[in-house]
């Protein structure tokens, strides 16, 4: 809402044609804190699907939206000019929709063909017959691969930003590589215990299958918000803040451009009336020699005249 909020101060077109892409992001990492509550509520039938469908659903979004704003970045970096906003839309949705036939298709086929499979050994066997939630830990992990797939490419975009020479879009493409820097650890993390390292632990095993995936779903949200969302309303705060500033000094210099237009004016008037005199002083040399030639010419036939009445 503060971000849909800034939309109208914000004067910067960059900035804001990247609303639309933020918007998609917030609503993905809403939905990792939402998601939490599956693995706190215990395993059914509903609980499990979401599990399984909503996990890597979200994550594609967040990452999806963190690749194309990388992109975004890069090419700002360089030439300081962006894709259109619909455009990275688009793009984000496109590489989310990936993720959302790859986790549709696999909980079909899996629920279909092996409904009754007890992977699982955390769940009673009377109520594993009518969940999903009925595959090893390593399967539900190498179901993610398209999402660390997108997780490596939006690193490597956020990596190529800082090769840029603007230095504004350098410091949002920072951000964007420390959070998906720490989201790979995040990651790596909870694979390694919730793979091998839960049930290498004596008194760990199955039970604490959901809260290592409940805390890396709290944790990467956080890093998210923290790192990409705040930075974002901060710093669309302070565009429209500057814009303000800027239409002051645009007033002001609307004045002192009126001001010159009126010196300019008067300087065209002088220069005008310049140009006058000295058409008028041109005007009276041009005189001068006509009338000296006449008054010599009315002398020299005065002395004809005296000299003939003289001989006459």
């Amino acid at each position: 809402m503060v971000l849909l909020a800034n939309v109208p101060f914000m004067r910067d077109r960059n900035r804001r044609n990247a609303v639309g892409l933020h918007a998609i992001f917030l609503v993905c990492a809403s939905g990792l804190f939402g998601l939490t509550f599956a693995f706190i509520v215990g395993k059914n039938f509903s609980t499990c699907a979401s599990r399984r469908f909503l996990f890597g659903v979200l994550f594609a979004g967040c990452f999806s939206c963190l690749l194309v704003q990388a992109v975004r970045l890069n090419a700002l970096a360089r030439t300081n000019r962006a894709p259109r906003a619909g455009s990275s839309c688009l793009a984000a949705l496109a590489l989310w929709s990936v993720e959302v036939l790859i986790n549709t298709e696999w909980l079909i086929i899996t629920v279909v063909r092996h409904p009754l499979g007890l992977d699982n050994s955390a769940v009673d066997g009377d109520v594993a017959a009518a969940v999903p939630c009925n595959i090893a830990n390593a399967d539900f992990a190498m179901a993610l691969i398209y999402v660390m797939a997108l997780l490596v490419s939006a690193l490597g975009a956020g990596l190529g930003v800082m090769a840029g020479k603007h230095k504004q879009w350098k410091r949002e493409g920072a951000l964007i590589l420390a959070c998906t820097l720490l989201s790979a650890g995040i990651w790596a993390a909870w694979i390694a215990m919730y793979v091998h390292g839960n049930r290498a632990q004596g008194g760990g095993g199955p039970r604490w299958d959901d809260p290592t995936l409940a805390v890396a779903l709290v944790t990467n949200g956080w890093v998210f918000l923290a790192l990409v969302t705040i930075p974002q309303v901060c710093s669309s705060a302070g565009d429209g803040d500057g814009d303000l500033v800027f239409g002051e000094d645009a007033y002001s210099g609307s004045g002192v451009s009126y001001e010159n237009i009126l010196k300019e004016q008067n300087s065209r008037n002088v220069f005008a009336g310049n140009i006058e005199n000295k058409a008028f002083t041109m005007d009276e040399p041009a005189q001068g020699p006509s009338v000296i030639l006449f008054i010599f010419f009315l002398q020299t036939n005065q002395k004809k005249w005296e000299l003939v009445s003289c001989f006459g």
